[in-house]
Parts: C-alpha cells; structure tokens; sequence
C-alpha cells in the first residue's frame, strides 16, 4: 500500500443485527460467513453461543480454518460436537471428519466411520458419501466395495451431487454393478448442474469427444470456477496437451495462473 487515507472510512454495518441473532435463518448465516472473515467470526461466534446450530457448525469451520481468528481445530471440534450433541446431523459429520482427518484429536479411522454410519442411516448425504469412501478404501472398516456402492447409491438419489458422480463412475467403469455408460453420463450431467466441479469436467470431456468444443470450453470454465487447487492443476495439464485449440490455450492459461498464484518455488 503506497499511501494511507486521511479520512476514515464508515465501518461497513455488521451481517447480523444482535438483536436477531436468535432467530437468523441458516441462509443468513451463511451471508454472514461468507463477508469479512473478522466480522463474520464476530458474528458467528455469537450466534454458535446462543445455541443456533448453524452458527456452531459454521464457527467450527471458522476455528478449523482460521478464518477471522486464530486457527484453534481442538476448539473448532469442540463446536461440532456440541452441535452434534443437539441432534444435528452436519455437526455429527463433521465430527466424524475431524476424527478421519486428526483435526484437534488423533486419527481414528474406525470411530470416524462409526460416527458416518450413525448419520448415514439417518439420511444425511455427506456421511453417506464419506462412510462409503471408507467402505470402498477398506480404511477403519473391512473393505466392502458392494456396500460403497449402495451408500454412493443412496447418497445419489437422496440428491448428493458428490455421489451422484462417484456412482456414474463406477457404472461407466463396471464396478460391482453392470456397466451403463448412458446412465453414467445421465448422472454426469444432473451433478454438473448441481455444482459438482468433477462432473462438470467429465461433461467437458465428453463434449470435447463429440467434437463440441465451445460446450466443452463452457464446462471446463466452469469446473475451473469450482476446482480444488490440486484437481486444477491435473486440469490444467490435461488440457494443455488437447488438440483442439482453444481447450490447449484455456488450459495454459489456467497452468500459468496456478503458477503465478504458487509463487516461486522455496
């Protein structure tokens, strides 16, 4: 910064009026998460400490990553738990994530798969996903790929974009199931609407292999917008070597980006 202003700049109003905090939606919240991260902790803090929830999920995500605070993943479990202790299912999961992941406790594989299936077969799709990630990598459980299947199913149909593409991958590729290329790409294409960065680069290869290469190019922007940083850069390579030539310089561009964004190498 070159220069500092001389006057002071109005204090942007906070996300959520204290004297609503009580009765904030959980689309609320999610606004206030998503401003300032100082003001959204802030906020969020005081919405987990008056028992919402939403809020306690939301400021355990906060603690986990430091966002507005300092990082605290003992504390940010600590959260979770008193969400899942009321009954919420995110918090039951996240929970369970924390244990798979070692964040603020050891590692423990089978508690976390534990914790997945009790939310699971209550309905809840991320823990139907994660109980079957582990069933399908025999991580904590025995391996049980014919039971991943079946959860990566349920998730799938209750709506669960994540699992709606690990399905049509096992189904494109004939895993415990008959193989249903046609019902694979169905299920690409209703996770790509959904907002799944994976489905919608699998759209963009498949209209890449039809010759459609602007349709490509749409989906390839659009998983871009979405993508994890290390799926990005397997993106990104992929891309730069296609023959079409506007996939290659899109692909180049992003590897460039990811580049410049990485900075030099320590």
């Amino acid at each position: 910064m070159l220069f500092r202003r001389r006057t002071r700049r109005p204090a942007a109003p906070p996300p959520l009026p204290l004297s609503v905090v009580r009765e904030a939606s959980a689309e609320q919240l999610q606004a206030a998460f998503s401003g300032p991260p100082e003001e959204a902790a802030r906020w969020i803090a005081a919405a987990a400490r008056a028992g919402m929830t939403e809020g306690q999920i939301l400021y355990g995500q906060i603690l986990l990553e430091g966002r507005g605070v300092a990082e605290d993943r003992a504390a940010a479990l600590g959260w979770f738990q008193v969400a899942a202790q009321a009954g919420d299912l995110k918090g039951l999961t996240m929970v369970g994530r924390c244990h798979e992941m070692g964040w603020g406790t050891p590692v423990d594989l089978p508690r976390a798969a534990a914790l997945y299936r009790e939310a699971a077969e209550k309905g809840f799709g991320w823990a139907q996903y994660n109980l079957a990630t582990l069933l399908a990598r025999g991580a904590g459980v025995a391996e049980d790929r014919a039971e991943a299947l079946r959860w990566f199913r349920r998730a799938a149909e209750g709506g669960h974009a994540k699992s709606m593409t690990v399905l049509g991958t096992w189904m494109e590729q004939g895993w415990e199931t008959p193989r249903d290329v046609a019902a694979a790409h169905a299920l690409y294409a209703r996770a790509a609407e959904l907002g799944d960065f994976r489905a919608q680069y699998n759209m963009g290869s498949l209209a890449a292999e039809a010759g459609r290469a602007e349709e490509a190019l749409s989906w390839f922007r659009r998983a871009a917008g979405a993508g994890s940083p290390g799926f990005l850069g397997k993106m990104a390579r992929a891309l730069a070597t296609r023959p079409e030539p506007q996939l290659r310089a899109f692909g180049e561009t992003l590897l460039a980006e990811l580049i410049r964004k990485a900075g030099p190498a320590a």
